[in-house]
């Protein structure tokens, strides 16, 4: 019997993302086995070693501060990085001196450069990544995979979409969740629309399509001022929107495809305003895949309702979860993993230069 791999977790506290979903579906993989955490302060840490070393059954060790010292663990084998994005650099260069396989949440790094570095570091000691790129575990995303290989609606043409990111997830445009601001408001942070919502499709696209060729893009700041509030909606303050609420996108990946995608962040979900519409196109037949429930555009959480030719094809979703534990799994599998890596990461981060980069001079960018 093969030994589970032994997890030293990085921002694994009492409450919030990483204890709620990321953590439970990873141990409920017996592939695993958490034997370290590390939080910011002693008292944290301490409060999440002793929770969690009574659902393990078994000791979990504490550590604070530098990542450095769950990294130099000798029972630690896998670093899980759960922090965020502007944390990402200072919490993953030490695992990765440290020589052990590590997750990192996306958008890996705060930019290319980050990400570059982390690639570099990690090939260099040969090691293996997982990034928190889950869409492509998403039942929907491996069932319109799974047509468009077997060939049922001839060759593909081109893929279009329309995504909408509503006032009400409190991310960007308009309203600002206090909880958010921190990094909503620094364009260095890597937690644009851009990076976040767009960042997470187009693992998803380039998944299923290849690598793109090239683009031409747009970018508008439509809501130029935003009102911060707290959980009951309350204004705390307003602030100034510095990155984009509205991007648009055409081009082409290598394989021939066409693109065009078009992202609103902060515009209202109004009665029957479709969050998600996605078209793709082959020559026999058409994909579509459209709802109106909230966050829908990011299928990477939520899967949409999938048409084939204007029926709809019955899913049996697993949710975010499932995608979730699904990643974990392919991670375990070894080499023959599907998973996102650090290079998946880079690729990403390159395309979302390349958008960038087209909206600000207004040209095509090749890729």
């Amino acid at each position: 019997m093969i030994a589970p791999i032994k997890v030293g977790f990085v921002g694994l506290s009492k409450q919030g993302w990483a204890s709620i979903l990321l953590a439970p579906t990873l141990l409920k993989n017996g592939k695993y086995s958490l034997t370290a955490v590390s939080t910011s302060s002693p008292e944290s840490s301490q409060a999440s070693a002793e929770k969690q070393s009574e659902e393990a059954g078994h000791p979990v060790t504490p550590y604070y501060g530098s990542t450095s010292k769950i990294a130099a663990d000798p029972n630690v084998d896998f670093v899980a990085v759960s922090v965020r994005s502007p944390n990402h650099y200072d919490a993953l260069i030490p695992v990765l001196d440290a020589g052990k396989d590590f997750f990192i949440e996306w958008p890996a790094g705060r930019n290319t450069k980050e990400t570059l570095e982390f690639a570099e570091k990690a090939h260099a000691k040969g090691l293996r990544s997982m990034v928190g790129l889950q869409g492509r575990h998403s039942a929907v995303v491996k069932k319109v995979k799974e047509i468009i290989d077997s060939g049922r609606i001839g060759n593909i043409l081109s893929t279009s979409l329309v995504g909408l990111v509503p006032r009400e997830m409190g991310y960007w445009g308009l309203r600002i969740n206090k909880a958010n601001a921190a990094t909503t408001f620094d364009p260095s942070a890597g937690s644009s629309m851009l990076d976040i919502a767009i960042g997470h499709h187009l693992d998803i696209l380039t998944y299923i399509f290849g690598d793109l060729s090239y683009l031409s893009a747009s970018a508008a700041i439509l809501y130029p001022t935003a009102e911060v509030v707290d959980v009951e909606g309350n204004v705390l303050e307003t602030a100034a929107n510095t990155a984009a609420d509205h991007i648009s996108f055409i081009g082409a990946f290598k394989s021939g495809v066409l693109v065009s995608e078009v992202w609103r962040g902060g515009v209202a979900a109004t009665q029957g305003r479709q969050q998600l519409l996605w078209e793709i196109d082959g020559e026999e037949g058409s994909i579509r895949l459209t709802d109106d429930q909230m966050s829908s555009a990011f299928v990477n959480i939520r899967d949409p309702k999938l048409y084939l030719n204007g029926e709809l094809v019955e899913v049996e979703s697993a949710g975010l979860m499932g995608n979730l534990a699904a990643g974990w799994a392919e991670f375990a599998k070894g080499k023959e993993g599907t998973h996102a890596t650090i290079d998946d990461a880079l690729k990403i981060h390159q395309v979302i230069d390349a958008i960038a980069l087209s909206a600000k001079e207004g040209r095509k960018v090749t890729l």
